[in-house]
């Protein structure tokens, strides 16, 4: 088996790494212009630790994607939250990191990417393959049934049945 392309990144693997990083970036500068922007008014000064949150997360966002880059693969989980944070960024204005959130969540749930993740964490994915049959067993028997005459009657005549009565709903009770 060639080692070269079992160690090689799935291309969606790539994306969702280059795509986090760059977020990361413009949430970090993002979340400064907010916080520097918020300083500025007496209201703002309030409201600064929700002008933070991009800064932070934007810090997430760099710290995991420089694992998903590194050359050594290192044992790293698909990291959902921060595509839920990502999504939830939109709230702020930030719509690259929401499209970023999204694509991210899709992409995680790519076959080459999940079996890309178990292998870096060492996970064995199993395909389920069909059991094979055992000699041991022997075939089910197959039997013939014949099936019994049916007498043929006359159908019965049927009265026809009345209508039922209607009941009336009053409104107000």
């Amino acid at each position: 088996m060639n080692t070269t392309v079992q160690n090689q990144k799935p291309g969606l693997f790539t994306a969702v790494a280059v795509m986090t990083l760059i977020s990361g970036i413009i949430n970090l500068f993002w979340g400064f212009i907010a916080s520097a922007t918020a300083l500025g008014t007496l209201v703002g000064i309030v409201c600064l630790p929700i002008t933070i949150l991009p800064t932070i997360l934007g810090v997430f966002e760099i710290i995991y994607a420089a694992k998903l880059l590194s050359s050594q693969p290192q044992p790293v989980k698909p990291s959902q939250s921060i595509a839920i944070l990502q999504i939830l960024t939109f709230l702020i204005g930030n719509v690259f990191s929401m499209v970023v959130g999204i694509l991210s969540l899709i992409f995680y749930n790519d076959v080459n990417v999940k079996e890309y993740f178990a292998r870096i964490n060492g996970v064995q994915v199993s395909t389920p393959a069909p059991a094979p049959e055992s000699e041991s067993t022997p075939a089910p028997e197959i039997l013939e049934v014949t099936p019994e005459p049916v007498e043929q009657t006359a159908p019965e005549p049927t009265e026809d049945p009345e209508k039922p009565k209607r009941i009336r709903k009053i409104a107000g009770k």
